[in-house]
């Protein structure tokens, strides 16, 4: 008779605990999975998948304008639904729902519903129901952070609320300065509605690129939006049916809606961890060493309960070192060094690598390779957008420390480009590489002298 029910308990069925448990499930161990709510966690329900799929709405309008003006098409007055745009997106996420569950199923894990919680370092409770295991993987995500000393906070709505409003409002005040705040900025503002960003310190998306971020604010302030730096509000007033901030300066702001993107917290408080001697952060964080184990030998965490580097596809690597860890007699270390990464803004940007003042803190000599130009798509229109693209580069090694994009595509283009920063290609090996034209991409094997 085993000793234990199952040989791994995962709570969480987003993209970082289903990979876990499938791949468990795939070198012979006995896996559940216990999830209260949607299967595919924040990303397919309440972030990446739902957001990207706004974000591509949200652009059309501009795109179609260029075309009309430059490129000879003529068509009637463009109009968006945003009850169809909904129905769409719920849709294909129910679709997601179902991947999910058809992935669990097919790879032989049990999949339970309801919240989990921890009874002691091998059992686990799901409503009435009890079981134990031999390893407890915990991935339960993140959620929302809303800043409850601000008066009037309950007025406000974060990220979730935001992916099921009614309607479209047609003025919004966004509060915050993360890639999260920066996307529904630019995604409410595409889709037609007056917005104001506001972020307490001197410019936003801190932690990337200063150069990259200087030039998306310049960007977005082409396009319209009102960005309002070192402001942010003090309370929140409900005004017949929408809201008014009164800032720090004592001016005020009306909106219909107010969104709150100042960050996320781990997932993790009410569910036993501390009380079996779970290390927690003080930001509720599961204390993890380099192979994901907590102070409890027998508990693991990957993915945002974790608050390492809080992305879909860091987690799903940290699932998969994890069962190979476990059940195939490989350990492996997750390696969050040189992660690629995007703001889904208008127009994106993208990254992998060090930012020059990192760079600079780390290397005596760098180089740095900065080119900004009007894109060929742009060159029959009137817009005035420009792209950015930057070089990291170490001066005694020629290594390539960092690429930075700020310009149409940037997402997919960096991805390509972050398997040469990755694999430590040197500056010469770019220049040795023959560029594809016309493309932006190009740029980056084309640009020679440093600034």
């Amino acid at each position: 008779m085993a000793e234990y029910d199952y040989d791994l308990f995962v709570i969480g069925a987003g993209s970082g605990g289903v990979r876990a448990a499938r791949l468990a499930a795939s070198f012979g161990a006995r896996v559940a999975v216990a999830e209260e709510r949607q299967l595919g966690g924040t990303c397919v329900n309440l972030g990446c998948i739902p957001k990207k799929l706004l974000v591509y709405a949200s652009s059309f309008r501009e795109e179609l304008e260029e075309m009309v003006e430059g490129y000879g098409w003529s068509v009637g007055e463009p109009r968006f639904d945003w009850r169809r745009l909904s129905e769409n997106r719920d849709r294909e996420i129910l679709r997601l729902n179902g991947v999910y569950a058809g992935l669990l199923e097919s790879a032989g894990v049990r999949h339970i519903d309801g919240r989990a919680t921890l009874v002691d370092p091998h059992t686990v409770a799901v409503g009435n129901e009890r079981f134990t295991t031999r390893y407890i993987l915990v991935a339960t995500g993140s959620r929302p952070f809303l800043p409850s000393e601000i008066a009037g906070i309950e007025h406000a709505i974060t990220s979730d609320e935001a992916f099921h409003l009614s309607e479209l409002p047609r003025r919004v005040i966004v509060i915050g300065g993360g890639y999260i705040a920066v996307e529904f900025t630019c995604i409410f503002h595409g889709l037609g509605a007056e917005v104001v960003q506001l972020y307490r310190g001197p410019l936003f998306l801190r932690g990337f690129d200063d150069d990259a971020r200087a030039h998306l604010a310049e960007e977005m302030c082409k396009r319209g939006i009102d960005l309002r730096f070192g402001l942010v509000p003090k309370r929140i007033e409900a005004v017949g049916r929408g809201v008014r901030a009164v800032l720090n300066d004592d001016s005020t702001l009306e909106a219909d809606c107010i969104l709150y993107a100042t960050g996320r917290v781990p997932k993790s408080s009410d569910m036993g961890l501390a009380e079996i001697g779970v290390n927690l952060a003080d930001n509720g964080a599961v204390v993890v060493d380099g192979q994901s184990r907590s102070s409890v030998p027998s508990v693991y965490a990957i993915g945002d309960v974790t608050d390492r580097k809080n992305l879909t596809p860091v987690a799903i690597h940290e699932g998969v070192c994890l069962a190979n860890t476990l059940f195939n007699d490989r350990p492996m270390r997750p390696d969050h060094s040189y992660v690629p990464a995007a703001v889904f803004s208008q127009p994106p940007l993208g990254t992998v690598g060090l930012t020059e003042s990192e760079a600079r803190q780390k290397h005596p000599e760098i180089d740095i390779y900065r080119s900004s130009f009007r894109a060929l798509k742009q060159t029959l229109t009137s817009s005035e957008g420009r792209t950015l693209m930057k070089l990291v580069v170490d001066r005694e090694s020629d290594r390539v420390l960092g690429l930075h994009m700020v310009g149409p595509e940037a997402g997919e283009i960096v991805q390509g480009f972050a398997v040469a920063i990755k694999a430590g290609l040197t500056k010469s090996q770019f220049d040795a590489t023959i560029g594809i034209h016309p493309t932006a991409a190009e740029e980056f094997v084309t640009m020679r002298e440093p600034v």
